[in-house]
């Protein structure tokens, strides 16, 4: 499994958990972010031992390589020497030796293939945090942005402008009420005072008076 395998796995445990928690999108990326941090350490961490291993396979075969012409030097000695077994045995090692060196060149080279893509993956994870940091810091923007709308609204009154409105509407309605209710409550006074009757017939007689007077001067005026 790629180290981009496993962090994929990772961070949808991770995201699931917290979506599941209904936690805001801000703490989602926050958490995306600590996660691939994380991973990235274990990455570099895992192409380091890598390195390492590939560093330590080059050593054997050149070792190996080393051995393999020193008991061919050897060889030669002995045969110069007359001891042809002595040859032999010499030549045995070094090919032992060249094979280890064939070995180890041929891991070596693998290793140096997995090396190769572990630094491609981790180019990708740090392209990756990135464009989840741009992501982050954007993301942050819009938040505060929808943030600041609902507490201007709340500032300036908008909120609450409707029960505000009804309240008034219904205070009006009182009044209105009272009004009328004063208004039936003194008819009512009036039509059971004999006194006030009189008084009121009184005073229409009066103004017919006043505009019969007014009539014939008019009149008087007009011939």
């Amino acid at each position: 499994m790629t180290i981009l395998d496993r962090l994929s796995r990772l961070l949808r445990a991770n995201v699931n958990d917290l979506i599941s928690k209904a936690e805001d999108p801000a703490k989602i990326i926050d958490q995306a972010l600590r996660d691939m941090r994380g991973a990235y350490g274990d990455a570099r961490s895992e192409v380091a031992s890598a390195m390492a291993q590939a560093a330590k396979l080059e050593r054997e075969a050149n070792t190996n390589s080393t051995l393999a012409a020193e008991y061919e030097k050897k060889a030669e000695e002995a045969l110069r020497g007359g001891s042809e077994d002595l040859a032999r045995e010499a030549l045995r090692r070094a090919q032992n030796h060249k094979d280890l060196a064939k070995g180890f060149q041929e891991q070596q080279q693998i290793q140096q293939s997995t090396i190769d893509q572990l630094k491609t993956q981790l180019r990708a994870l740090e392209a990756k945090i990135d464009e989840m940091q741009s992501k982050q810091t954007l993301l942050a923007a819009r938040q505060k942005t929808a943030q600041a709308g609902a507490t201007l609204e709340k500032v300036s009154g908008f909120d609450k402008a409707g029960g505000a409105m009804n309240a008034f509407n219904e205070m009006e309605q009182k009044v209105a009420g009272m009004e009328d209710r004063n208004k039936a409550m003194t008819q009512l006074r009036t039509e059971g005072d004999f006194d006030a009757q009189l008084k009121d017939l009184g005073r229409d007689k009066d103004v017919d008076d006043a505009l019969a007077a007014l009539k014939a001067k008019v009149q008087g005026n007009g011939q």
